[in-house]
């Protein structure tokens, strides 16, 4: 990994010899080719530290070298050797002859610097003052929001989004949104619903799609009592993001208890055949279960299967199978338990949510991803399909 960070700083010394020794090839500082060299070779050899200490040396041939400067500052702070890269950005930082782009690049890299460092103060009136002049803009505003995302303060958040709107490269709607149902959640903790409700009518009026003020909107309206209303949001959730639905199933299922509704199956069956996933086929197998129909259960686990690889689903079916085994003698039922016990191992082991976007895994749903930072791109993880043309089907009996 250390290698590929380098190789950024090997091309930046490269550009400046190769740009230097046909210009001023007398000028030249001795050995500063052959440094060069030696430092790639290190590099091709694995020796990361030598080659630092070589470009360091470049970077100290001439006090124009800001690209080799930048690039140094950057590789020690994805080291981890923060105090190192901020004395490199402020040194850089110092200089007189610097242009306007060049310091403006120098301060964004010193606020990233001071954020390694835990320096949050700092990097911010470094990102503000990027903001305000227009250096690196985009970029400041975005630093801005990182620092406010980490100290939850929601309200700072939305004030920088609605100013880096104008700049930014993807629609922030989904992300001022999220900012919408934190306010919304802090609010619900303070036991104030109606602001809790006004923040909620602001995310859907950002985003008109985000499941997220639906499932808490519906968990709000069951808390209240009013279950119709509840069911009707929790059944929305179906149309804006049909992966959550896992996520208020348990809700759905109170609302249509406490309404006196016998329909379950039938709404579950509804879900099920217009996104298929795990959570919705064990609840509509159990509902068959107490509905006394076993035999549906296991059909409709093993039509599931037979379409779909979900470990949940398949553990299910075999619990319900275990009294066949057991039926067929001692060998059948150890050899059920043993496919029994793999297949719950395994599923412990398999993550429930999944980061569409960096393929960060979790247990629980984070509505942020911890690693990539993005909003709404952490998932229910869906089971892997199976093409139609190796669908198992059951045999028809002549």
């Amino acid at each position: 990994m250390l290698l590929f960070l380098l190789l950024p700083v090997a091309a930046a010394s490269g550009w400046w010899v190769a740009r230097r020794e046909p210009l001023a090839k007398g000028r030249a500082a001795p050995g500063a080719v052959p440094d060069f060299f030696r430092g790639i070779n290190y590099l091709l050899n694995e020796q990361p530290d030598k080659a630092i200490d070589v470009f360091l040396k470049l970077a100290e041939v001439d006090g124009e070298t800001v690209e080799t400067h930048l690039a140094l500052g950057s590789l020690f702070r994805r080291r981890g050797e923060a105090d190192r890269a901020i004395r490199i950005h402020q040194n850089l930082i110092a200089r007189n002859n610097l242009s306007a782009e060049q310091r403006g690049y120098a301060l964004f890299e010193l606020g990233q610097d001071y954020m390694r460092a835990g320096l949050l103060d700092r990097a911010e009136i470094l990102f503000e003052e990027l903001a305000e002049i227009g250096l690196q803009r985009e970029r400041a505003l975005r630093g801005l929001l990182d620092i406010y995302q980490q100290e939850r303060d929601w309200g700072r958040c939305l004030e920088v989004a609605e100013r880096l709107k104008p700049f930014s490269e993807r629609p922030l709607g989904p992300e001022i949104a999220h900012y919408h149902c934190e306010l919304a959640e802090e609010a619900r903790r303070r036991a104030d619903p109606d602001l809790a409700r006004r923040a909620l009518e602001r995310a859907q009026d950002a985003d008109p799609l985000c499941v997220r003020a639906t499932i808490i909107e519906g968990q709000m309206a069951l808390a209240d009592g009013d279950q119709a209303g509840a069911l009707g949001l929790f059944l929305r959730v179906a149309d804006q993001g049909a992966r959550y639905v896992p996520e208020v199933l348990p809700g759905l299922m109170q609302a249509l208890d406490e309404l006196g509704r016998t329909d379950l199956i039938a709404v579950l069956t509804g879900l099920t055949a217009r996104e298929p996933s795990g959570p919705v086929v064990l609840a509509l197998s159990e509902a068959q279960l107490r509905a006394g129909d076993p035999a549906a259960a296991q059909a409709t686990l093993t039509d599931y299967l037979a379409r779909n690889v979900d470990l949940a689903a398949l553990e299910r079916l075999l619990d319900l199978r275990a009294g066949e085994a057991a039926t067929q003698g001692a060998g059948a039922a150890y050899r059920a338990g043993v496919v029994h016990e793999a297949v719950r191992h395994l599923l412990a082991r398999q993550p429930a949510y999944q980061c569409d976007h960096c393929g960060f895994s979790a247990r629980a749903l984070h509505w942020q991803c911890p690693s990539c930072k993005r909003w709404g791109t952490v998932q229910p993880v869906q089971p892997e399909r199976i093409p139609g043309d190796e669908v198992l089907r059951e045999p028809r009996i002549a």
